[in-house]
């Protein structure tokens, strides 16, 4: 649990628009222009970052998309994203520099929801690791502007924390010094060359989308639900133009070294 930021009267869309998820899978599964006609010899790698509550496996389809295109894929190894911020960045620290190092190149990191806030702190923590960052839904401005639901799940697993069951996160995680320094990250600025992105629904019925504007991100706004983002095809267009861009970016690096 991360304090309370800069948007002060959090409204997420109503809750029944989550439903949307199945239809916004189906909607992916039937554009066949999302679906990358050859592998790329350029393309780089990427590590995938789950949201709240979530797993590896809610990024699944985004996985196999980027291995279609190319791209080596990491996971954070989360079963449920609700360890201490810190404590999860450590595992991803290691994770960025094992793909980084077996590459020999930047990587690509992309995190939905709590994930993307994750990836941002990551991004300021190994700058010379990342080359772009791309957050689907995720509340930089404000880690608590979220519907009343999940912010009585949120306070409910830091009572867990408080109480000593271990992987989960505590009260003092969210308003003491345990997470102060990842807290601070989330408005700090990003190293110029890392491309940032920001995507947003004003149909999120998790997330107050206000909270997602990151000032030294680019913002993209899609029509979505926040569990459908990673099956969004406005996601994948994201996406596409945003890997181009870094792998553009990466050779001409490459050829003027």
């Amino acid at each position: 649990m991360e304090a309370e930021g800069s948007v002060a009267a959090a409204s997420a869309a109503p809750m029944w628009g989550e439903l949307r998820y199945s239809g916004e899978l189906a909607s992916f599964l039937a554009y066949s222009t999302l679906r990358p006609p050859r592998r790329r010899a350029d393309a780089l790698p990427v590590l995938l970052v789950p949201g709240f509550m979530a797993g590896d496996a809610s990024l699944g389809v985004m996985r196999r998309w980027l291995r279609r295109r190319g791209h080596p894929v990491a996971m954070s190894g989360m079963r449920a994203n609700v360890d201490c911020a810190e404590r999860t960045l450590g595992g991803l620290e290691r994770q960025l520099a094992q793909l980084a190092d077996a590459s020999g190149r930047r990587v690509a990191v992309i995190g939905q929801s709590r994930g993307g806030a994750l990836a941002r702190a990551l991004a300021v923590r190994q700058p010379d690791s990342v080359c772009s960052l791309v957050m689907l839904g995720s509340p930089v401005r404000d880690s608590l502007a979220v519907s009343a639901p999940v912010l009585r799940t949120v306070r409910f697993v830091a009572r867990l924390g408080d109480l000593g069951v271990p992987g989960v996160f505590s009260t003092r995680c969210g308003e003491g010094d345990c997470c102060e320094v990842f807290r601070d990250q989330l408005a700090a600025p990003l190293a110029g060359w890392i491309d940032a992105v920001a995507v947003y629904s004003r149909s999120d019925a998790i997330v107050d989308w206000r909270a997602c504007l990151d000032p030294h991100a680019q913002a993209v706004e899609i029509d979505s639900s926040h569990c459908g983002m990673s099956v969004h095809p406005g996601v994948y267009r994201t996406l596409s133009r945003t890997l181009d861009r870094a792998e553009a970016a990466s050779a001409a690096q490459a050829e003027a070294s």
